[in-house]
């Protein structure tokens, strides 16, 4: 069964659709990629599957219960975390107590119960050294890879993460890469919107193509790479 299926999900702010009939679903495990220009709807797409905007028709399933009313915070308790494309930790507070906030809070449990996973987490994202940082000491990649601890801290089946590469050298996004790829290798489905389409294609097992809020497109990377209306359309070369 799916872990995540859209059925004709769609969103209007006034006049202006920013999603129109989306349908797809994921597998447990998988790792799916979405691009798109600016402006496609992909960080709306994540609202609409974390609740933090409410869809205006269609529906949400989330390991095959219906969530589409339900609120962001009891759809992290079900399993969902989720990444922001500009990290804001609590900076005053030290990289692993932004962990534990995050384990307690996401996964309800107590401090206590999470503070064993929580130094599994520093050590799978290669932040270790810094648990005693504070989190406004960081570095991009550091608060990329922080942004990413906390979000495994709630301990989820489905991890969406947006755009987290931006920003980053190429040394910098091949290390965040890896860890992704670690993550993605203990079983947890991935979503990732991603403009580093070789970071991306090197984790995703399919990619979807949004364009003004519609699905243009969904398959395996190398056939929607060579897709005539993804060329003309994503990467702005005339057919």
């Amino acid at each position: 069964m799916p872990i995540l299926e859209l059925d004709g999900v769609s969103k209007k702010f006034g006049a202006l659709t920013v999603a129109e009939q989306i349908s797809f679903a994921v597998q447990p495990g998988e790792a799916l990629g979405i691009i798109g220009p600016n402006g496609a709807g992909k960080s709306t797409l994540f609202n609409l599957i974390t609740g933090n905007i409410a869809a205006d028709s269609g529906t949400i399933r989330f390991e095959e219960r219906d969530v589409t009313r339900t609120p962001p915070m009891q759809r992290c308790f079900a399993g969902m975390g989720r990444t922001f494309q500009i990290p804001q930790p609590f900076e005053q507070l030290t990289v692993f107590e932004n962990l534990v906030v995050a384990g307690a809070f996401g996964a309800r449990k107590t401090e206590g119960e999470v503070t064993d996973r929580c130094a599994e987490i520093l050590i799978d994202t290669g932040l270790i050294d810094r648990a005693n940082a504070t989190a406004g000491s960081l570095s991009l990649l550091q608060r990329k890879r922080l942004e990413l601890a906390r979000a495994m801290a709630t301990e989820p089946k489905l991890l969406l993460l947006d755009e987290i590469a931006g920003g980053l050298t190429e040394g910098e996004c091949r290390a965040l890469v890896a860890t992704i790829r670690g993550v993605h290798a203990k079983g947890v489905a991935v979503i990732w919107i991603e403009h580093v389409l070789h970071a991306l294609n090197s984790v995703v097992e399919r990619l979807l193509v949004l364009h003004f809020g519609k699905v243009i497109g969904i398959g395996k990377p190398e056939e929607i790479m060579a897709s005539r209306d993804v060329r003309e359309i994503y990467l702005g070369i005339e057919i």
